[in-house]
């Protein structure tokens, strides 16, 4: 498949904090076009990594202002719409209070570039919004900030839920085939197969249902 991984630097803020971040940004397309995972602090070195292709849509997992905070300035460049899911749109507004996305992301639909086709996986826990995307012919996944290598996406600021984020991973990402790829929204990349067990092992800890 081919994909494209930009790394950008910046600041993760929210509840009054601020701590500094790599943020992954990710391309999945062909030679003509583009879909953008995640607009991420600075669109410079997105623009300079699309080139010339046509951006079909900017996707955001979530509404962290991490993930989302050149989204507008990109947009601006590209004319490209915005997609986000409805649940983080209080997100969203904390850091454009005069700007919009285009359009809100819905699960089991699919968004299209380059002869690929990824599917929305609506993944509460992290943030009431976050989703995760799949290519429907590699199987492979972009998990915004729901997994990781090493485990779950953190919980325990505002509008984050820890038993709901175990819960999404174990209905929609556990699922999958051990050999699934996971693009992550920082870090190394995994497998579900890799994270498998420290899932389970949190779910049981925590005595989920």
């Amino acid at each position: 498949m081919p994909l494209e991984m930009i790394r950008t630097d910046g600041f993760f803020r929210l509840d009054g904090g601020e701590w500094a971040v790599t943020n992954n940004v990710w391309l999945v397309g062909d030679d003509q076009e583009a879909l953008v995972i995640d607009a991420a602090h600075d669109h410079l070195p997105i623009m300079d990594a699309i080139g010339g292709r046509k951006v079909t849509a900017i996707l955001l997992t979530h509404g962290h202002n991490d993930h989302i905070n050149s989204a507008v300035a990109l947009r601006d460049l590209v004319d490209a719409p915005i997609l986000l899911h409805p649940d983080d749109r209080m997100l969203w507004d904390m850091v454009y209070a005069d700007a919009e996305p285009d359009r809100y992301l819905r699960s089991g639909t699919t968004i299209g570039a380059g002869g690929h086709q990824l599917g929305v996986l609506h993944t509460p826990g992290h943030s009431p919004g976050s989703c995760c995307f799949r290519d429907l012919e590699s199987g492979t996944v972009f998990s915004g900030d729901t997994l990781f290598k090493g485990g779950p996406g953190a919980t325990g600021r505002s509008f984050s839920d820890k038993p709901a984020l175990l819960r999404s991973i174990r209905r929609l990402l556990l699922t999958l085939p051990n050999e699934t790829v996971v693009h992550t929204g920082h870090g190394d990349s995994t497998t579900i197969g890799a994270e498998r067990e420290v899932i389970v092992e949190q779910i049981a800890e925590l005595g989920i249902n």
